[in-house]
């Protein structure tokens, strides 16, 4: 099951759930109203959200409008795993 769909088989996590589980993210870019929609990871989206895990690891938080798309780790050797909500 990709990162996307299991975001969307999950109850609604929004913005509020993902800063009290995350914290503020470390960079962003896009926006839930941006009409763009790009895909990484195999996952479409209008915004992400990265945080800077240590070791040199990444977390991206991928959404679409309100809705949360996937949330993906990247390991700092490059692996990317997704992590379930």
């Amino acid at each position: 099951m990709t990162a996307e769909r299991a975001a969307a088989a999950k109850p609604r996590f929004d913005h509020r759930a993902a800063r009290e589980r995350f914290g503020e993210p470390d960079e962003w870019e896009g926006s839930v109203n941006d009409p763009r929609t790009r895909e990484e990871h195999g996952v479409r989206f209008n915004e992400k959200w990265t945080y800077h895990l240590p070791g040199g690891a990444l977390r991206f938080v991928y959404w679409h409008r309100y809705g949360c798309r996937g949330v993906i780790v990247q390991g700092a050797d490059g692996s990317v795993r997704p992590e379930p909500l």
